[in-house]
């Protein structure tokens, strides 16, 4: 039951997108138009990218939320505090948290 409904959803999602990418990027970008199964490979393609093949595909759902709500509702504020430095200073990788400078011109001044 499964396998022929996969079928037909990846021949006609690649349909679709063979249809959509001859229309747009060939003027647009100065792209070749591609064929059925050059769209096909290419859903696939993006299929192992960013969505796996798990029964929900796409992102992950949302649980992570939860949790971190969860966390950080049994955090006290200096934990808070000191958690969320953390991860500023983790994925702002541009330029330096002004959090962090505060904190490190308190500790050279210990």
């Amino acid at each position: 039951m499964f396998a022929p409904l996969f079928i037909v959803m990846l021949a006609v999602v690649s349909a679709v997108a063979m249809l959509l990418w001859n229309a747009l990027m060939p003027d647009i970008f100065n792209l070749p138009e591609i064929t059925f199964w050059q769209a096909a490979g290419l859903q696939i393609l993006a299929r192992l990218f960013f969505g796996g093949f798990r029964p929900h595909g796409g992102w992950p759902s949302h649980s992570w939320r939860n949790k971190l709500r969860e966390k950080v509702a049994e955090m006290t504020p200096e934990e808070r505090e000191r958690y969320f430095r953390r991860i500023h200073s983790r994925y702002h990788h541009w330029g330096p948290c002004p959090e962090k400078e505060k904190s490190s011109e308190k500790d050279k001044a210990e």
